[in-house]
């Protein structure tokens, strides 16, 4: 975090009521945890602990994920972590948080996708027993899965009804993957007719008609990332226009190298147009990335006023999938702010 954001400017971004709505729970492993558990596997580290987080892109990021998600192996890990990920949402001052999980990365849990939900639940519920924000559940499809994967995980989905599942999500790498839309569409519709809301990443690695195909073909309820769809101003006014939230995560973008700097940053060319924009971490411990340093990054580029911080916290809460009770809660704290 940078000596340019003062205590008082963290402390007070902190103490913002908030929800995070595109945070993953593959990116809240810490270096040194993974370390102990592949030292007691036996395995080998892909870097040295000083490098371990050190991405040279996209394909990198994701093939780390599964070596690290491989170490998650018992149920006892996944829900230390599960409660891990609630107390780094706390720290932050998150009052409510969309967690995404990819159950590709989870070599251990292929199959057994109810019990890897147990697992997770198992956490979260200790966590929020012991007074830390609640979560739901964005269960991610990978954008290199076929149709019929991507049918049968919705089928487990509705069949299990799980109260800690949200949503239905995909992610992965757009660039390498190519238009995917079209494959996943009838699981989206699926999907939506059985209770579950959508969140499509899109626009990060592939342009603006990514975000196209994603509310089109989909049916997105948000987009997780988004912002390539400055590139199109068409499609900038239409997203203001039908208020579709952009879950945006800067520094992610910075890290992978969509943006060069955060000057370069479309959020608040995108907030300006009218376009319902949140500020999240993504993957914060893989990143080194929290919540209120996202909020004091955009603060301090942007000129952002209390009042823009507080509408763009605003759209956070009204943008998750959290429960009526949750999202009254948390919109009365943030007018006290």
């Amino acid at each position: 975090m940078s000596d340019n954001y003062s205590q008082n400017d963290i402390g007070r971004l902190r103490a913002l009521p908030k929800a995070e709505v595109h945070v993953h729970l593959e990116g809240c492993f810490e270096a040194m945890v993974l370390e102990h558990w592949a030292t007691q596997a036996g395995l080998p580290m892909p870097r040295p602990r000083e490098r371990l987080l050190q991405f040279e892109g996209l394909t990198d990021f994701l093939e780390f994920l599964d070596w690290a998600c491989g170490l998650a192996s018992t149920r006892e890990r996944v829900a230390e972590l599960s409660y891990g990920c609630s107390r780094r949402l706390a720290a932050s001052g998150a009052g409510y948080a969309d967690v995404l999980v990819s159950p590709i990365h989870w070599s251990a849990w292929h199959g057994r996708l109810r019990d890897m939900i147990d697992a997770i639940d198992a956490g979260l519920t200790a966590a929020e027993q012991d007074g830390l924000p609640p979560v739901g559940l964005c269960i991610s499809l990978s954008r290199t899965q076929s149709a019929d994967a991507a049918a049968e995980l919705v089928d487990v989905l509705v069949a299990m009804r799980h109260r800690r599942v949200v949503a239905l999500s995909v992610d992965g790498n757009e660039a390498v993957a190519g238009r995917t839309g079209p494959r996943f569409a009838e699981a989206f519709r699926r999907a939506g007719v059985a209770g579950l809301r959508r969140t499509v990443h899109a626009g990060e690695s592939s342009g603006p008609e990514g975000v196209r195909d994603a509310i089109e073909l989909l049916g997105a309820d948000r987009i997780d990332h988004g912002v390539r769809a400055i590139e199109d101003p068409t499609l900038v006014a239409w997203l203001a226009e039908k208020r579709i939230p952009l879950g945006i995560c800067p520094t992610s973008n910075l890290t992978i190298g969509v943006y060069r700097s955060i000057q370069e940053h479309p959020i608040e060319r995108l907030r300006r147009a009218g376009v319902p924009v949140s500020v999240n971490t993504d993957d914060p411990a893989l990143l080194r990335a929290s919540l209120e340093g996202e909020y004091a990054l955009c603060r301090t580029a942007f000129g952002w006023s209390d009042d823009i911080v507080r509408a763009v916290a605003g759209t956070s809460i009204e943008a998750s999938f959290a429960n009526a009770d949750v999202k009254s809660r948390l919109t009365a704290a943030l007018t006290r702010w």
